[in-house]
């Protein structure tokens, strides 16, 4: 098969494939090319979670729909996960600086775009727009990195890549909080477009373009439309599940099962063309394979988990988004601590032994997390936060390391986009399974938790909804009918205390994800490649 030659191949290549050579002045090193597409990961990473905390000033200055709003996520995160691993391919074929520079541009300027929107389709426009740039620019930084470090330095590159990308998502309630709280909900569309000028400058200056002896030359175009086809009708299916139609719905399972009809459509074509968009041959390794399904299930558990956590803390502790960001600073600080680590014990005892310890440490705090409650005080909480931080920085770094490692250097941008899409379609499977669980056990508690809490009559549908998110509408029922403080008092009690059996259970679940992870980290190696140009190449 065409796949499985260029795979064994691949390692063999001369000059471009054997590794980095010595490198003198600006273009081309190691160090400032890692700065340089530090630069722009950031603002992508930054992106994925500062929005979320401007939808409420957005909503209310256009007089946008709740569906609208969730749009303005829904619509980002599909472009992205649709395009990642074409973007990667494009990468591979036209050079990973070149495609590296349209993103960042691009993302620049989609983003200044929204920030000068004035209706609310606009704004949704715009974000599909900064999706497919996004999508563009996180493969190719994968790309630059691997192109340029010597294999031995390779894990600590990514190392700082991790951190980076740690840091800005978890970050972004933060600096959303304080932009949209003090300047405004478009300055935090407007704060990419100073970013993406430094990254630009940097990346002209700095980046230098790395191409495979045998990189590919022409476009599996019926590879992309069914690949693309695939991605699309999972992603929507997991967020229409999600958002509206529920698992049970059969418009849910007829757009999943499409999708596998076009991902089986897509494997069978691809053993056919001659240059095909992903060699199947790249999942004849098992640590590759292994790789991108730990991080499938990496983000399931922290993506999903993290969800319901900025809900605890501002709907069960009645914090601000900012006070919410600055009480996830260990889950940040460890983040960025670990990473760097990781990437230094993983380049000495290999990938294996890190990642199995990662994802058990991931899976100690998502069952530790089970026993938050609303009089937790915020050292607890930290501590589990911590905890999560510390697990998740080897996985992040160790399984990049193993998916780009153990492809061939002529398809880096197609292993770098897979690695993307495994945390993009983990991380909504993640929201939505997760949201699924909730509502199931908030359904099935709410009304004995408010009969035992002495409360007459039925209640109302919509306070079960509210304890989804954890949220009292204290001010709605003070308003209401034969309210007093002692009645308003017990409702916010019933719903506090459905919503933690409904998150304690979604953490139940994100663990019980995390100990699969867990296994599968022991399929894990070091890159293949990697290691067959180990000790080339010095910075």
């Amino acid at each position: 098969m065409t796949s499985q030659t260029t795979v064994e191949k691949a390692p063999r290549e001369p000059e471009d494939n054997a590794g980095p050579a010595p490198v003198k002045g600006l273009r081309g090193h190691p160090w400032l090319t890692l700065f340089a597409v530090a630069i722009g990961v950031m603002m992508v990473a930054l992106d994925g979670t500062i929005v979320a905390i401007a939808n409420p000033a957005i909503q209310k200055d256009l007089g946008a729909t709740l569906a609208d709003v969730q749009w303005i996520t829904n619509g980002y995160l599909l472009a992205l996960a649709v395009a990642l691993i074409t973007a990667g391919k494009l990468g591979d074929r036209f050079g990973h600086r070149q495609t590296f520079l349209i993103g960042i541009a691009g993302f620049a300027v989609s983003s200044a775009a929204i920030g000068f929107s004035k209706e609310i389709g606009l704004v949704v426009l715009f974000r599909v727009l900064q999706g497919l740039f996004g999508a563009l620019l996180m493969p190719a930084a994968l790309g630059l990195l691997r192109a340029t470090f010597p294999a031995e330095k390779l894990n600590m590159a990514i190392g700082i890549w991790g951190m980076v990308i740690g840091a800005s998502t978890a970050g972004g309630p933060i600096v959303g909080g304080l932009l949209v709280e003090h300047v405004s909900w478009q300055s935090v569309f407007f704060i990419n477009v100073p970013v993406g000028i430094v990254a630009l400058a940097f990346g002209l200056v700095i980046l230098k373009d790395h191409r495979a002896a045998n990189a590919p030359r022409s476009f599996d175009i019926p590879g992309i439309v069914l690949l693309s086809g695939a991605m699309f009708a999972l992603i929507w299916g997991i967020i229409k599940a999600g958002e509206s139609w529920g698992w049970g719905d059969g418009r849910t399972w007829a757009w999943l099962a499409s999708a596998v009809a076009l991902f089986i459509i897509f494997g069978l074509w691809e053993t056919r063309v001659r240059e095909p968009l992903v060699p199947l041959g790249m999942f004849r390794s098992i640590p590759l394979t292994a790789g991108v399904v730990l991080m499938t299930l990496m983000a399931f558990a922290f993506m999903g988990g993290l969800f319901f956590v900025t809900f605890f803390l501002q709907g069960v502790h009645g914090l601000s988004p900012v006070d919410s960001g600055l009480h996830l600073l260990p889950l940040t600080a460890m983040m960025i601590v670990a990473s760097p680590v990781a990437g230094l014990l993983i380049t000495k005892f290999g990938p294996r032994v890190p990642l199995v310890g990662g994802m058990v440490c991931t899976a100690t705090a998502m069952f530790g997390m089970t026993t938050l409650t609303e009089s937790t005080g915020t050292f607890a909480m930290s501590l589990w936060f911590a905890l999560l931080g510390c697990g998740l920085a080897p996985v992040m770094v160790g399984a990049t390391e193993v998916i780009v490692g153990n492809a061939p250097m002529e398809l880096s941008g197609v292993a770098g986009g897979l690695q993307q899409a495994a945390m993009q379609v983990g991380g909504a499977l993640g929201t939505a399974v997760l949201g699924a669980v909730m509502s199931s056990k908030v359904s099935a508690d709410f009304a004995d938790n408010w009969a035992g809490a002495g409360l007459p009559g039925a209640p109302d549908p919509k306070l079960e909804e509210a304890a989804e998110f954890g949220m009292v509408p204290v001010d709605a029922l003070s308003k209401a009918p034969g309210m007093t403080p002692d009645i308003v008092e017990r409702i916010g009690g019933v719903i506090h205390d459905t919503f933690m059996s409904g998150m304690g259970l979604a953490f139940t679940v994100a663990g019980s994800v995390a100990v699969v992870a867990a296994l599968v980290a022991t399929l894990t190696k070091r890159g293949e490649n990697a290691e067959a140009g180990a000790g080339v190449g010095h910075i």
